[in-house]
């Protein structure tokens, strides 16, 4: 018999990939972790992609307009935990588009084209103002502990629906504001982690996944060469798969062996036509990189993967907040139309809940003279196909922004509401870890049925 470490050290790179992915087992089907459940009730979208804003987008100059405060430009606060500061009116327009006229901000003209699919919520709120803190919290439900991200809890409730590829894929995450632990599994078994691809900041158009090709090995060898390591796993743990390490280690060999022949043509895009690649942005240096993104993020979905996340850093505007947030936008706003449109397109949209959100929101107040600070108390999401209301508003802060006043949503709402769409009971998805069951939402959420169609 083998120690670990003989074990690891005979592995072949080709199986290594996903070393990093799975490190544990356990779920109702013992041969596969990844294979379909049942949800708890009916849900309404069978796949998530969130679109993750790094940064703090400011709700104030794009999805929440607000007259009083441009009447108030340059006026002093005098009262409220801002006293002293003075009021920055927004130096953008909102124009009402669709038929149901919801205001979106003029940086934003092609998402613009869509307003009649986005469900805006105008009250959301947080409980930190800095970045660490919010953005493992918008992920992971708590700042305070390690917990398993919102892709991890998706794909331990329900499953993949394609065995031969990894169930949550994370594209290019910050390697700041938690790391890794936004796409962790934490306590969760670790083959329900992310998986990451690229890493923000990085071209889109490098990024690979290490040792995904099999090299020079047949297939059939490389079949008896992972049989043979999988059988000193197993007498490794005779009593059954107790070693969290080891039974790690077999589902993750088995999910790299099986994703040689499908990960690699889903992340060339090449076969993808012109009027495809340019309806996402891609002919467009300003856009070009999150373009790619967010065709991947449609290939990957199509594929049977369940969660994708995209991250865009970028959007915490301190200072020039026009011509910052104008570039930030810019970035963007092509890409997520073409993403909206091929998705409709495909009859994809109905069962596909796309998520658009930054940790928090910005100030009404100006910082150096030009931009914005932290805004925790008041922001805005916005939610698209999946069963949410289209063309529709909830929620809003006040007349000047700084805070939700109406149709309030903590974030534990949020999470409690994305996993109803999916069918999922927040009370009920749990997992028993340090002697309690541990959720999502922790002990608090609400479903936000106002939202929902």
């Amino acid at each position: 018999m083998m120690d670990r470490r003989t074990l690891l050290s005979v592995a072949p790179s080709s199986f290594a990939c996903l070393a990093h992915t799975a490190m544990t087992s356990g779920s109702a089907n013992a041969s596969n972790p990844l294979s379909p459940r049942m949800p708890h009730h009916p849900p309404r979208a069978r796949r998530v992609v969130f679109l993750c804003m790094d940064g703090g987008p400011s709700h104030i100059d794009l999805f929440d307009p607000k007259p009083a405060l441009t009447k108030a430009n340059g006026q002093t606060i005098n009262k409220g935990r801002l006293v002293g500061a003075k009021l920055l009116g927004s130096p953008f327009k909102a124009h009402k588009s669709g038929k149901s006229g919801l205001e979106i901000g003029e940086t934003l003209p092609e998402l613009a084209h869509h307003a009649d699919k986005l469900c805006l919520m105008r009250g959301m709120h947080t409980d930190q103002p800095n970045h660490p803190q919010a953005f493992l919290q918008m992920h992971t439900g708590l700042f305070q502990f390690p917990r398993p991200s919102i892709g991890s809890w998706v794909l331990y409730g329900l499953g993949t629906d394609n065995a031969n590829l990894p169930g949550f894929v994370s594209i290019a995450p910050p390697a700041n504001n938690g790391g890794t632990a936004n796409y962790g599994s934490c306590f969760l078994p670790a083959i329900y982690q992310g998986t990451r691809l690229g890493q923000a900041g990085r071209p889109m158009a490098n990024a690979r996944m290490a040792n995904i090709a099999g090299g020079e090995r047949r297939a059939d060898r490389q079949r008896t060469q992972l049989d043979v390591i999988q059988e000193f796993n197993r007498q490794a743990t005779p009593s059954g798969p107790a070693d969290p390490l080891i039974s790690g280690l077999m589902d993750s060999y088995e999910l790299a062996y099986r994703m040689q022949g499908e990960m690699p043509p889903l992340l060339d895009i090449s076969a993808e036509s012109a009027s495809t690649k340019s309806s996402y942005g891609l002919d467009d240096p300003a856009s070009r990189n999150f373009a790619h993104q967010c065709l991947l993020a449609r290939r990957l979905l199509e594929a049977g993967v369940r969660f994708v996340e995209i991250c865009q850093p970028g959007w915490d505007h301190h200072r020039g907040i026009q011509e910052a947030l104008t570039n930030s936008c810019r970035a963007i706003d092509k890409p997520m139309s073409g993403l909206l449109g091929d998705l409709a397109a495909r009859g994809m949209l109905e069962d596909t809940l796309v998520i658009w959100s930054g940790e928090f929101g910005r100030t009404p107040t100006s910082q150096g003279g030009d931009g914005r600070d932290h805004n925790s108390k008041g922001y805005t999401m916005w939610m698209a196909g999946g069963g949410v209301k289209g063309g529709h508003v909830h929620g809003g802060t006040d007349e000047l922004g700084f805070e939700a006043v109406s149709g309030r949503m903590h974030v534990h709402d949020w999470h409690a509401t994305m996993l109803y769409l999916l069918g999922l009971d927040h009370e009920r998805l749990t997992h028993r870890h340090a002697g309690r069951e541990m959720r999502l939402t922790d002990i608090k959420g609400q479903v936000e049925h106002g939202i929902v169609a």
